[in-house]
């Protein structure tokens, strides 16, 4: 059995025993009592003894970099806070960003203000079931007053994220020897929808190409449906990206807006974080050099003013890069006039699968082209083409088997 240390560490040491119970336990201080002169010391247990190191490695950190709270007095919001900066240096910058907004905006003004430790699930159910309807927040105004601010309630998909941040940050607490349960588990969820897809086909496709004829975007939004990019894709979509010769498009990153008040835009990993390269049509291909051909003599014609340093494909008359915003307004006016209004931005990806699919294109090639992780991803999504896929081969098989 390991012997109990007997030495008086400095603020943020501790020491390392085996109990009699079998558990390791790891003794760590927090600095000297003011009135009777005594260390503090806290202890957190575990079932071997490179559990308990570790995690009072990461405790004696924090203590020494002035950011540890103890855990009796921390509430979840001071330990979301924690969570966020501390213990996420391996997540990409747009998910930090993620977690930043639900923490901020649902998880603190709702819960932030309980004790870590006094959270309990039906305290979380309730404030669960409140964002599932509108409610009231209480804000800071410019005068410094509290006030009552109305929000619409969340949707499904938004309260199943909002959820999930919580309960990442809460594992890590029963890590620490925070907490000795994760009251997320118990939380029922309402179910999530699956967006509705609006897919232009059939006789919508020539009437959405004429209607967008004229358009600002018009290329962009062609180049789009037939390669089936998503909105951050094509709209991040570089010159670097375009082999004319092999006739190839390749995506390795998007273009996002930072998820904050006036956020800026940038450069981000595409969603998977996995490149992707593929074959495009020549229809696409003479597009995209007719683009090349009008931004050169866009740039002869601004010549200094011309801005355009990271090479977009898309940009407005001075070559900087397209917001997301005006491009999909012109979109939605556009699919109104031909009347199918509800078809989204998202849809022309959605577009360009259907086609390829009923096109007899096969799924891993469409798939991959999509960047989608997994083909079976790929026909759960389009299952209702797949379906239209399989009758098809049914119907050349029986003919097959009749000619015989």
């Amino acid at each position: 059995m390991a012997k109990r240390s007997n030495t008086r560490g400095a603020q943020g040491d501790g020491t390392i025993r085996k109990r009699s119970d079998g558990r390791w336990e790891a003794r760590y201080t927090l600095g000297v009592n003011p009135r009777t002169g005594r260390q503090i010391q806290k202890s957190v247990y575990g079932k071997t003894q490179a559990d308990v190191r570790k995690k009072l490695k990461e405790i004696t950190t924090e203590v020494d970099q002035g950011v540890f709270t103890e855990p009796a007095k921390m509430t979840v919001g001071q330990w979301l806070d924690i969570w966020l900066n501390e213990y996420n240096s391996d997540v990409k910058d747009t998910t930090i960003q993620q977690y930043r907004y639900q923490i901020n905006t649902h998880l603190k003004p709702g819960v932030g203000f309980v004790k870590l430790a006094e959270l309990t699930a039906p305290m979380l159910q309730q404030f669960i079931n409140s964002r599932s309807k509108p409610y009231e927040i209480t804000q800071l105004a410019k005068n410094g007053k509290p006030v009552k601010v109305k929000k619409n309630s969340l949707s499904a998909k938004s309260i199943h994220n909002m959820h999930s941040v919580l309960h990442e940050a809460l594992v890590k607490a029963m890590k620490l020897g925070y907490l000795r349960s994760n009251v997320c588990d118990a939380i029922t969820l309402p179910r999530a929808q699956k967006v509705d897809m609006h897919p232009i086909t059939g006789d919508n496709v020539k009437k959405f190409l004429d209607a967008i004829k004229g358009d600002p975007y018009e290329d962009l939004y062609y180049v789009t449906m037939f390669t089936g990019l998503r909105e951050g894709e094509v709209l991040g979509l570089t010159w670097d990206c375009i082999d004319f010769g092999k006739s190839t498009m390749k995506v390795y990153r998007q273009l996002q807006r930072e998820r904050t008040r006036n956020g800026e835009y940038r450069f981000v990993p595409l969603k998977n974080s996995k490149s992707r390269s593929f074959m495009i049509p020549d229809n696409v291909k003479a597009v995209l050099l007719k683009v090349k051909r009008e931004q050169a003599e866009r740039q002869l014609q601004y010549g200094g003013r011309w801005k355009n340093d990271a090479g977009f494909v898309f940009t407005n008359e001075s070559g900087r890069f397209l917001m997301y915003s005006t491009v999909y307004a012109h979109f939605k006016r556009c699919v109104k006039r031909i009347g199918i209004p509800e078809t989204r931005f998202h849809d022309l990806r959605h577009t360009y699968a259907t086609l390829a699919l009923q096109q007899g294109v096969d799924v891993k090639t469409v798939s991959e082209n999509l960047g989608h992780a997994t083909v079976a991803f790929t026909l759960d999504v389009y299952a209702h083409v797949s379906e239209e896929m399989q009758k098809r081969s049914a119907s050349l098989m029986q003919a097959y088997l009749e000619a015989l």
